[in-house]
């Protein structure tokens, strides 16, 4: 698979990686035995990037990855976490003792002395512009506890907020085909600045992929269930924020524009291959709860390019459907 140098981490990893949020909660329950088929069948298939979270199952995610890492000590593989979400969401909480204790524990559970990539996992707006919590990342560094730091973001000015700081890697925000505002300003500016652009929830919360209609159910403990007008978390992360019965009839013209592109592929690889395709993207981390959908997704990487006709198609639609709705949010 093709492989990009992951922004100031100067590190290659695959264009299509894999998240792993589905491995520790918020997805149905997924088994250790295929949450380990996952990432077996992730790696065969040429990806060298996992992201987690040390919130995902309350670190189950993480522990499965350091699992894995211990049975195949010798793979290339790059591991992102993320850490924030175990306190209040209040900035003073953002501290370099906390971010010790975070950061010793997600060691602990990947069963690493020293951690790739450390993301700040989506903190209230104001932590973005605080001098004390890039002088606290930089203390990590220069600790040797982490080889370098990147933030999730929810909006467009937190990215943009970051990545004017010198020692942030990596950016990861929500792109996809029916959320096309980070094209606007963030990506020319990863570019600038040398910064990587980790894009999450690239299909929509699964919308993309075709596969839903406006009667499908999801089990109870799925946040397309619980978090539809953000009860739990921002509403953003599920479906982008799309409100639900629009993101199906969407799909449904996406899909159509796909069944016209002069090569095979399904909705949801040329939604992965969308977002790929983009100048600025590194790598793209859909999640897989079964071998099949990893290896599915990673094929996407292979797609030729998807031309001007489907570009064009991808914003009409956004334009018309979705634009009004969600553009001015994030």
């Amino acid at each position: 698979m093709e492989e990009r140098v992951l922004g100031r981490t100067e590190r290659p990893v695959s264009v299509i990686g894999l998240g792993t949020w589905q491995l520790g909660a918020d997805w149905g329950e997924v088994s250790e035995t295929a949450a380990l088929e996952v990432l077996d069948a992730a790696v065969e298939s040429g990806v060298t990037f996992f992201d987690t979270a040390d919130v995902y199952g309350d670190g189950r995610s993480e522990q499965l990855i350091g699992r894995f890492r211990a049975q195949h000590p010798d793979l290339p593989i790059m591991v992102a976490t993320k850490m924030g979400r175990r306190v209040d969401q209040a900035p003073e909480n953002f501290t370099l003792q906390n971010f010790r204790v975070w950061t010793d524990r997600s060691r602990r559970n990947l069963g690493v002395d020293q951690l790739d990539l450390v993301q700040l996992h989506c903190p209230p707006t104001a932590v973005y512009s605080q001098d004390q919590i890039y002088d606290a990342l930089d203390t990590l560094v220069a600790d040797g506890v982490i080889a370098n730091y990147g933030v999730s973001v929810e909006t467009c000015d937190e990215a943009l907020t970051a990545m004017a700081r010198r020692g942030t890697a990596t950016v990861q925000i929500i792109l996809n085909a029916f959320r096309l505002k980070p094209l606007e300003a963030v990506l020319p500016s990863a570019i600038t600045n040398g910064v990587g652009i980790i894009a999450r929830v690239p299909l929509a919360s699964g919308l993309l992929s075709g596969a839903y209609t406006t009667s499908t159910r999801f089990a109870e403990n799925d946040h397309r269930s619980f978090n539809r007008t953000g009860e739990a978390f921002n509403v953003g992360e599920t479906f982008s924020g799309v409100d639900y019965e629009t993101g199906v009839r969407a799909a449904k013209e996406f899909a159509d524009l796909v069944s016209r592109l002069p090569f095979e592929a399904t909705a949801a690889q040329a939604a992965l291959a969308w977002v790929a395709q983009q100048s600025g993207v590194t790598t793209v981390i859909p999640g897989a709860r079964t071998a099949a959908q990893a290896r599915a997704n990673a094929a996407a990487g292979d797609l030729p390019p998807l031309g001007d006709d489907f570009l064009a198609g991808v914003r009409k639609l956004y334009d018309r459907e979705l634009r009004t709705q969600i553009h001015d949010h994030w």
